[in-house]
């Protein structure tokens, strides 16, 4: 019973372990320590619901609208350019609480936030767009993950127990890994770097959806 379980672990961790805008975004926030825990929550359980969306065979009923995925196609590369041009100008003209770092080792102060923090709602509006928005999403989990966790029968399901698992391991570990980052980052030129390199793979991804397939 144990092997539809692995099978989905590891496709699950194969399709997820990759440089992308989720998992940019996710690295940032680790890295800032700001509502580090509700990003990879909202990550995994959005991973969760697109996993059980696959595997309950709505995937092959989305296959007959493909104009859906077009539509969430060019949303998303919008939405990509948009979050660029956000980072370009973080790099160009970094903020106060852009560039505040706390770098320590003791454990009175390693719990600190990193910055003077931000609102809570455009976090939680980013993280869902750049999971729900990107149309990889939904051929990656639904239709790919979907498809193959169909092909174990009555073990569909602890396929999908297992990439799940993954999703869970993944975001948390990228999330509060990201933390030790940290003192590699504790002057506002390193971050000013790092943005304009973020801008550069959200507009790489942006034109790779733009591009025809």
């Amino acid at each position: 019973m144990l092997t539809p379980l692995l099978a989905g672990l590891g496709l699950g961790f194969s399709l997820i372990v990759a440089i992308g805008a989720q998992n940019l975004f996710v690295l940032r926030q680790g890295i800032r320590r700001e509502h580090v825990a509700l990003v990879a929550a909202i990550c995994a359980v959005s991973d969760a619901m697109l996993i059980a969306l696959g595997v309950s065979g709505i995937g092959l009923v989305l296959q007959t609208v493909p104009w859906l995925i077009e539509v969430v196609r060019w949303a998303g590369a919008l939405f990509l350019l948009a979050y660029a041009a956000l980072a370009a100008r973080r790099a160009w003209r970094p903020s106060a609480d852009a560039v505040e770092v706390v770098v320590a080792d003791s454990p009175s102060v390693s719990s600190s936030p990193v910055t003077t923090g931000t609102r809570v709602l455009p976090v939680v509006l980013t993280c869902l767009a750049l999971t729900w928005l990107n149309p990889h999403v939904y051929l990656d989990t639904v239709f790919l993950l979907g498809s193959v966790a169909n092909t174990h029968g009555d073990g569909r399901w602890l396929f999908a127990a297992g990439a799940m698992v993954a999703s869970v391991a993944w975001f948390f570990g990228l999330a509060f890994g990201a933390r030790h980052l940290g003192r590699w980052l504790s002057t506002p030129r390193a971050w000013r770097i790092l943005d304009g390199a973020i801008a550069i793979v959200m507009v790489a991804i942006a034109i790779g959806l733009l591009l025809p397939h």
